[in-house]
């Protein structure tokens, strides 16, 4: 007999495993199958993406302040080296340690994990091919199979060479010349990693703008800051194909419109032009769930067309961000445990972890005059707080827009250093409905950070006290 379930997930990331989480606490009794080869839980977040990413991030940043920074502080530390396998060895702990947490956390709320490839047979039946093949019966299949690197014509990966995200985590040395192929959040965290580690590191980027998708104003003194810290910039610009040499590569280049050819050379090439839903070979054609031209599995409030079959994250429409998943994963559950379920798409943050961070939320400036929406901005510059001046971290700004008659605050835009940390304020503000004054007139701890927040809300109404 099948074991029966009232929750199969499809898909251990962080869509998946809180879906799992909140199934469980409701009482619902769950199943979760992961195919990773590594046998790990967690998705490409854990495993091969936010986490990993981030450790390298931190230590890349501490080895170039120790290089550039100490001195100047008082702080004298002799000649400073590179250790790069203890730097990814770091990296490789803080994953294990997390990905570890993911299968305590399985068992504390009594969810049954499966390791194999889930293949869906039939409405309410999933088969899962493993080290043996067991079906599973249930009332309710979530799918939570997240996304995949979008390949680039012309241009194979090999892991080694021609990377994507996967590969720029373990380079075993740093390349003399890192060309990165898109201007995308993915693409210059990573580059940021390198280049702080001693590589020439050069975009290639499409689009005449890096962060495409963000507010122009933070797009145009972003792609400034990064060029003052080495990083060299290919705009309107494409890769046609690349040539892979014994130990380098040779990448055709040419304008986006069109045009003469250019070559460079690189040691290694980050292909990061974004990424795409992983929904094939799941078996959804054959119980008819519908997707989308671009691959994305279609759902109102979670659910497909097909009674009893629901999805999250990466897989549906939306922004393909690790916490949007967690929250879609655990309003999925809620909606299948018969409680409300809902997820606000319009307050989801996104955040750029380079040195100074990039954090937005809500509406920029252009969407808002593309539809006509009348409204006032406040800005502050991170060169006027005092906490950033006296940490001598000054780059960057925090803009707040808010509705021109209501105050509702419409949209955070901001570069500084712990902007990921600070743009929570606004996203509650935004959660609640807030406006602009209330913000202003919310007292903030001095001298820290979050005064620009402050402050930039009082330049709303044209009351910024410190600037």
């Amino acid at each position: 007999m099948a074991e029966q379930y009232d929750v199969v997930i499809i898909g251990a990331g962080p869509g998946g495993y809180n879906a799992a989480i909140r199934a469980g606490q409701l009482g619902l009794k769950t199943a979760i199958v992961e195919k990773r080869e590594t046998k790990k839980l967690g998705g490409t977040c854990l495993n091969v993406g936010c986490i990993p990413s981030k450790a390298l991030l931190h230590a890349s940043e501490l080895y170039e302040a120790a290089e550039n920074t100490f001195e100047g502080l008082g702080v004298k530390t002799g000649k400073v080296s590179l250790d790069l396998p203890q730097m990814l060895k770091q990296k490789d702990e803080a994953v294990n340690g997390l990905t570890k947490g993911v299968e305590f956390l399985m068992k504390k709320n009594k969810v049954d994990v499966y390791l194999g490839a889930g293949e869906i047979l039939a409405p309410g039946r999933v088969k899962v091919a493993g080290d043996e093949t067991v079906e599973l019966e249930t009332k309710n299949i979530i799918i939570a199979t997240g996304s995949e690197v979008t390949p680039l014509p012309g241009v194979e990966i090999d892991e080694k060479q021609i990377v994507t995200s996967t590969g720029a985590l373990d380079f075993p040395s740093v390349p003399k010349h890192l060309v990165v192929i898109g201007g995308g959040v993915i693409g210059l965290e990573l580059g940021s990693v390198w280049r702080r580690l001693g590589a020439k590191v050069t975009v290639v980027e499409y689009l005449d703008r890096i962060l495409p998708t963000m507010d122009g104003e933070v797009s145009k003194q972003f792609q400034r800051i990064l060029k003052k810290q080495g990083v060299e910039f290919k705009l309107s610009s494409k890769v046609t194909g690349a040539e892979k040499l014994k130990t380098k590569v040779k990448l055709s280049v040419e304008p986006a419109a069109g045009g003469e050819t250019e070559v460079i050379d690189a040691d290694a090439v980050l292909v990061a032009i974004g990424r795409r839903p992983h929904t094939e070979g799941l078996g959804l054609e054959t119980i008819g769930v519908e997707k989308d031209n671009r691959g994305f599995i279609v759902t109102d409030h979670l659910q497909t067309n097909v009674p009893g079959v629901w999805a999250v994250g990466d897989c549906i429409t939306g922004p393909m961000l690790a916490h949007k998943a967690e929250d879609d994963g655990a309003a999925c559950a809620e909606l299948i445990a018969g409680k409300p379920g809902h997820v606000n798409y319009e307050t989801v943050p996104n955040v750029v972890y380079t040195w100074p961070e990039v954090a937005s939320v809500g509406r920029t400036e252009e969407e808002l005059k593309q539809d006509g929406v009348k409204y006032k901005a406040g800005k502050f510059p991170f060169v006027a707080n005092s906490r950033a001046k006296t940490n001598h971290e000054t780059d960057g700004f925090v803009k707040i827009l808010a509705d021109a008659e209501t105050d509702r605050v419409l949209g955070a835009h901001m570069i500084g250093v712990q902007a990921g940390e600070l743009i929570a304020e606004v996203v509650l503000a935004m959660e609640f409905g807030g406006s602009s004054e209330d913000i202003a007139r919310t007292c903030h701890a001095h001298p820290t950070r979050s005064e620009a927040v402050r402050q930039a809300a009082m330049g709303v109404e044209g009351w910024t006290m410190q600037a």
